[in-house]
């Protein structure tokens, strides 16, 4: 029978642990998170696993945010943390993950000679006053020890002003302070918008840093990515950039000198552009000493880019490019490309020898045509406008995904998705097409239980506003797809209220339980003959 004492019960494992070789031990303690072995064993009566736990191996990188839910993290723990066992520790400590709540508490618990790494989660604009200044008891520390900074960004766009200004009081001080910062990246929050650099009407000297060597950044627009590159930061070596549009009718004039120093360059933007062959070719061509280079982007072009344009116009002029990895989406709105297949676009990779490439052709309107080309594995978290026809791999990244299709597309899709996108959050459908009428009378013939229910385990936002009513009772149905934590709903009043039957269905209860953001429209209908969308409610 086991002891109803606690202290009982943990000698008891102290025990049974103690059993175990050192190297056994050392192989479980690894997996788990390096505060929690610190503060269990630690605490633990063991001369033995006192020593295991001082190893340095569980000291060089403390992570406080992924167990910042869990009891470890009160306010008492913490003090026994910062009290009893950073001390006891400080010297090993390269590398610290926390919450800005915690920053100054963790920091100021010891003397930390080789930190040279930060991780900080829930940054806000305050704390460039509180921390980031010449006034802060933490001044030693960022200006003389951080050599890489990593900021999670939890400011809301709407609501600290322009990016312009965010960037002069915000970004270019914490560039200045740190002083001897060869690394730095700036995130954001999952998919909050947050204020991006700005620097295109500041002076040349605006974020300017001599020993930069990595930035990793959300700009505002392709002028900001090119701006980065006209010499001010002179030492370069890694450009990860995010632009969030690219203006197609900029007249800037930019350096176009090479860059021999980027060794790694990845471009991402999300708003299809006209400006690829005019803007985004010309800057690659300047990185002729690239090694890795990694391209998200949608673009709006006469033609398709396929294994022979890759090959002759980035591929050729990028010697000592060892990693290329990359999904290009080209829309034509013509209608002159209609007759080009899937099976044509991978043929040109073929012929090249690039065997890692997936090619998707896809109609999605009555003029458009989508040519998607990407790599695989598929590392990128976001997909969009595939149809279909997709390929059987599992998209083990892909966070948020859009369906756009003109056919229809039945239960079997369905699943087939939860199973190739297992991490899916957010998801945007778009077809106006009936499914058959087999499919329809699958689920209400009373043999449903003979077909594949369609899983979504994770899926949280749901945007059905360009879609039939009969894809509402897809998703919304339990019969027919399981999406127990979906708290976001984007819907046509009139669906949404004919799936769940005045809001009474027990069939729908179970998959709208949850929702905590439910954003209706009506449709209202033109003289000519198409619709628009006017907001009802947003709650």
């Amino acid at each position: 029978m086991q002891s109803g004492n606690p202290n009982e019960n943990m000698n008891q494992s102290s025990i049974e642990l103690l059993d175990l070789p050192d190297e056994i031990l050392l192989m479980i303690l690894r997996k788990l998170n390096n505060v929690h072995v610190l503060y269990t064993l630690l605490n633990i009566n063991s001369r033995r696993l006192n020593i295991l736990a001082q190893e340095k191996i569980f000291a060089q990188i403390l992570d406080f945010v992924s167990i910042d839910n869990t009891t470890l993290m009160n306010q008492l723990q913490l003090n026994q943390i910062c009290t009893n066992i950073l001390p006891r520790i400080s010297v090993n400590v390269t590398y610290f993950v926390v919450k800005s709540v915690f920053l100054e508490r963790i920091l100021m618990a010891a003397d930390y000679p080789n930190l040279t790494k930060l991780k900080i989660f829930d940054f806000k604009k305050e704390m460039v006053s509180a921390h980031f200044s010449d006034s802060s008891p933490l001044r030693y520390i960022f200006q003389n020890q951080i050599r890489s900074l990593i900021l999670v960004n939890n400011d809301n766009m709407r609501k600290t002003g322009s990016s312009k200004t965010y960037t002069k009081n915000i970004y270019e001080p914490i560039l200045h302070f740190f002083k001897n910062l060869r690394q730095l990246s700036i995130c954001k929050t999952s998919y909050l918008l947050y204020s991006v650099l700005s620097i295109c009407s500041l002076p040349s000297t605006a974020f300017a840093a001599a020993n930069l060597t990595y930035l990793c950044i959300n700009v505002l627009n392709l002028d900001d990515c090119l701006y980065l590159l006209d010499g001010r930061l002179m030492q370069l070596e890694v450009l990860i950039v995010e632009i969030a549009a690219i203006n197609d009718s900029s007249t800037i004039i930019h350096n176009t000198d090479d860059l021999p120093n980027l060794k790694c360059f990845s471009l991402q933007t999300f708003l299809p552009t006209c400006s690829y062959d005019d803007k985004i070719l010309p800057l690659l061509r300047r990185m002729s000493l690239l090694e890795k280079l990694t391209l998200y982007l949608p673009l709006h072009r006469s033609t398709f880019i396929d294994g022979a344009h890759i090959q002759d116009e980035i591929l050729a002029n990028m010697p000592e490019l060892q990693s290329f990895t990359f999904y290009i989406r080209t829309y034509n709105r013509t209608g002159n490309l209609a007759h080009i297949s899937s099976e044509d676009i991978q043929r040109t990779f073929t012929d090249n020898g690039q065997q890692h490439v997936v090619s998707i052709v896809n109609k999605i309107g009555l003029t458009t045509t989508t040519c998607c080309i990407f790599t695989v594995p598929f590392l990128f978290d976001q997909l969009e406008d595939i149809g279909s026809i997709f390929p059987n791999i599992i998209f083990c990244n892909v966070e948020y995904l859009s369906v756009n299709d003109v056919i229809p597309l039945n239960h079997d899709f369905f699943v087939r998705v939860g199973r190739a996108f297992p991490l899916l959050k957010n998801f945007r459908f778009l077809n106006y097409t009936l499914q058959s009428l087999a499919d329809l009378d699958m689920f209400s013939t009373g043999n449903n239980q003979l077909y594949e229910i369609a899983e979504y385990p994770r899926l949280q936002s749901l945007d059905l506003l360009c879609a039939s009513g009969c894809y509402v009772e897809q998703f919304l149905n339990e019969r027919k797809t399981y999406a127990p934590y979906l708290s976001k709903l984007t819907v046509v009043f009139n669906d949404l209220r004919n799936v769940t039957e005045d809001f009474m269905r027990e069939d729908t209860r179970r998959n709208c339980i949850n929702i905590e953001r439910l954003i209706m429209f009506i449709p209202l209908v033109h003289s000519k003959g198409f619709y628009t969308y006017f907001p009802l409610l947003r709650i």
